[in-house]
């Protein structure tokens, strides 16, 4: 596969620096111009800050990209969704047809491995969508969670979908759910949920322990680390249901499905809390960066 991996971290994977990796659909569809751009190189600082190496990936004019430029950071937050959204199934279509593309979840997972990047920070990983048993949504990052050896950081399943499924769905696929500092499932907006993550570990270098066991075991999968929204940039719990409930009404009747779905309802919550949901979801993003730092140093 064509994959263009930056100068910076081919140094890094040769000196065994740690290196995080970012995806690209928070850029593109994840928000507005010019938060998007101003949010992912704000991530890429967070990360430095804390001495590791950021790989921001996407697919530029058809070549996989592991670590964008600020120009090309800037062309994917412009672009907005003019850019393809990428999973793992596109990769092949946007490359060869040398298009534009934003990573999700599941491409960022199987790029980053590629390049041999072992941790990812993300802000919420998708899921088993609601009504899935009528519709079959199911979110591709899950199956790719399930195959890649990744670590994802992230704030939970994004709370717009059936965190329950979702849950059932990682434990029929194998893939281990961390709480870290909790044994409650982040719910993405709000800091807990009804549902329990199957262990909880309270510190980086546990976290690390536990990825090293995991693949010198040759077992092979990732493991999803929930790391909670810092209580002071929560949404209140009955807010943030409510909006949800009124963004998918309303993605009901304009009939959106498929992968355009999670785009209009975080943009739709946006608007409906006023921006607050937004600004929820820039902290969360950080808060992951930071936590993806810690565990990388130490893997």
């Amino acid at each position: 596969m064509n994959i263009k991996i930056n100068d910076e971290i081919k140094l890094a994977l040769k000196t065994n620096k740690p290196i995080v990796a970012l995806e690209s659909t928070i850029i593109s569809h994840g928000m507005p111009y010019p938060e998007n751009y101003e949010t992912a190189l704000a991530c890429e600082k967070i990360i430095r800050d804390n001495n590791c190496i950021p790989a921001t990936i996407a697919i530029i004019d058809g070549v996989c990209t592991i670590g964008l430029t600020k120009d090309e950071i800037e062309k994917l937050a412009k672009l907005g969704t003019k850019a393809l959204k990428v999973s793992t199934r596109d990769i092949p279509y946007v490359v060869s047809k040398k298009l534009n593309g934003a990573t999700t979840v599941s491409a960022t997972s199987k790029l980053a491995s590629l390049a041999g990047i072992k941790i990812f920070a993300t802000g919420g990983i998708g899921g088993v969508h609601r009504e899935a048993t009528k519709t079959f949504d199911i979110s591709s990052d899950l199956d790719e969670l399930s195959e890649t050896n990744i670590c994802v950081i992230c704030a939970g399943a994004k709370s717009i979908l059936d965190l329950g499924l979702t849950m059932e769905y990682l434990e029929t696929k194998r893939v281990d759910v961390i709480g870290y500092k909790t044994e409650s499932l982040p719910a993405f907006f709000t800091n807990t949920s009804k549902y329990k993550v199957n262990h909880r570990l309270d510190t980086p270098k546990e976290i690390a322990s536990l990825l090293k066991t995991k693949w010198d075991l040759g077992l092979k999968g990732g493991v999803l680390v929930t790391n909670p929204i810092p209580k002071e940039f929560a949404m209140d719990e009955d807010v943030i249901n409510k909006a949800i409930d009124e963004a998918i009404s309303e993605m009901n009747k304009l009939n959106i499905t498929g992968n355009k779905t999670t785009p209009y309802l975080l943009a739709k919550i946006n608007e409906i809390t006023g921006g607050n949901s937004l600004k929820s979801n820039i902290k969360l993003v950080y808060n992951n960066c930071k936590l993806a730092s810690q565990i990388a140093s130490e893997l």
